[in-house]
């Protein structure tokens, strides 16, 4: 997947508005592959549906999303279930962790699907974010912040042309920021990726090419 290009995308439920000020509604925009994008968004403004729009859980929305100029409103379950398996990977603001599994349980059911990382590189990725001591901890004893970046090395564990990353700090100091910052730019190198972040108030520092208002 090289491009996700959003032409006149409205959630539905804010079709009724008079006005709506945003870079990203309403408006003829393309995402590119090997570029890094900040989305900045405030309460309220469809950061959410935004996220499941574009992974396909939802499509309550009015205008086109279009994969490679595919529009992803036709696409059937098992076309989905291969994009986020190869193209597409998310970190949701929710994050979606299985927590009566253990930290490293949540990682290996994705990884077993895609196969992509080694053993050996998962736990490297545990002691990179400081979290080696948490591997066989079930998530729902976890902090916040903890099951944040179980979530985070999850999401790494696949190959994808875009990761897409709702809120990934928001429970993180600013250490373990710049450590996430610096393993997704590695990850994404490798992968000649383009990276989509959404934020409300802080961020996560990367060489962002553009940054957005919701």
């Amino acid at each position: 997947m090289e491009s996700i290009h959003l032409q006149q995308t409205l959630p539905q439920v804010f079709a009724d508005r008079n006005s709506i000020t945003s870079d990203i509604w309403h408006q003829d925009i393309t995402f590119s592959k090997g570029e890094m994008y900040l989305i900045e968004a405030a309460s309220g403004t469809g950061k959410s549906s935004l996220c499941s729009y574009i992974y396909g859980y939802r499509n309550d929305y009015q205008g086109i999303i279009n994969f490679d100029e595919s529009n992803i409103k036709a696409y059937t379950v098992k076309q989905w279930v291969e994009i986020r398996k190869k193209s597409l990977s998310m970190l949701f603001q929710d994050l979606r962790i299985f927590t009566e599994l253990t930290g490293l349980e949540n990682i290996q059911l994705k990884n077993n699907l895609t196969g992509y990382k080694k053993k050996k590189d998962i736990l490297a990725l545990f002691d990179a974010m400081g979290i080696e001591d948490k591997l066989n901890t079930k998530a729902g004893k976890l902090s916040y912040g903890q099951q944040q970046r179980i979530a985070f090395i999850r999401a790494l564990c696949q190959p994808f042309d875009f990761i897409f990353l709702d809120e990934p700090i928001s429970h993180l100091d600013d250490s373990n920021g710049q450590i996430m910052s610096a393993l997704l730019k590695e990850e994404v190198k490798k992968q000649g990726a383009g990276v989509i972040v959404t934020s409300i108030g802080k961020h996560i520092e990367l060489p962002y090419n553009k940054v957005l208002k919701l």
